[in-house]
């Protein structure tokens, strides 16, 4: 019985803590889901979709080896609303050494200091996550690459972005709870 009893509280730890591991809103702390009614948007290459917020003005966008949907809440100040692009690339992506050394140059040659990064599973798929902060022009911001490998020839980059310093992690939270729900059609 005893056995049991052991083997019943080993595995359920080992399932809520492999559940926190999936959610980059457990590492912000975040309780905010985005409210209010939701349309499904499919990429032009049908290759995934989202669920972005209706009254969100949403674009698309493809080329030859990528396709994206941009959206953000244009009803609200540039300080207060988030930025959201997510793009399908069809390039395959590791996050070793030399991938993280690359961005970590790409993101000091904008100006943009790490604030935190780190490999989890996004999607049931191996995922990096880098937020950083910088400055555009008279607005501080915040931008947070999440970048999440689909298989061995594509990946999805799911870049958020907030400008000024009113709610900077809820309106974060908002974008992740968004990212957390893409559907990959392939």
């Amino acid at each position: 019985m005893f056995k049991i009893s052991l083997f019943i509280c080993f595995t359920s730890l080992l399932l809520l803590s492999c559940d926190t591991n999936k959610r980059i809103t457990t590492d912000f702390n975040c309780d905010i889901k985005t409210s209010g009614i939701l349309e499904n948007v499919t990429d032009v290459k049908e290759l995934f979709s989202i669920k972005i917020p209706v009254n969100w003005k949403t674009n698309l966008y493809q080329d030859e080896i990528q396709s994206s949907i941009f959206s953000a809440d244009t009803t609200k100040q540039l300080s207060e609303t988030v930025l959201l692009d997510v793009t399908f690339i069809e390039k395959n992506v590791n996050f070793n050494e030399a991938f993280k050394l690359k961005q970590a140059q790409e993101n000091l040659s904008k100006n943009l200091i790490t604030i935190k990064s780190k490999e989890l599973l996004l999607l049931n798929k191996p995922a990096y996550y880098m937020l950083l902060k910088g400055k555009k022009g008279k607005f501080s911001y915040q931008v947070c690459n999440t970048f999440i490998k689909v298989n061995s020839s594509n990946f999805i980059l799911a870049k958020t972005e907030v400008y000024g310093d009113s709610l900077v992690n809820s309106r974060l939270c908002k974008s992740f709870s968004l990212i957390e729900n893409i559907k990959i059609l392939q």
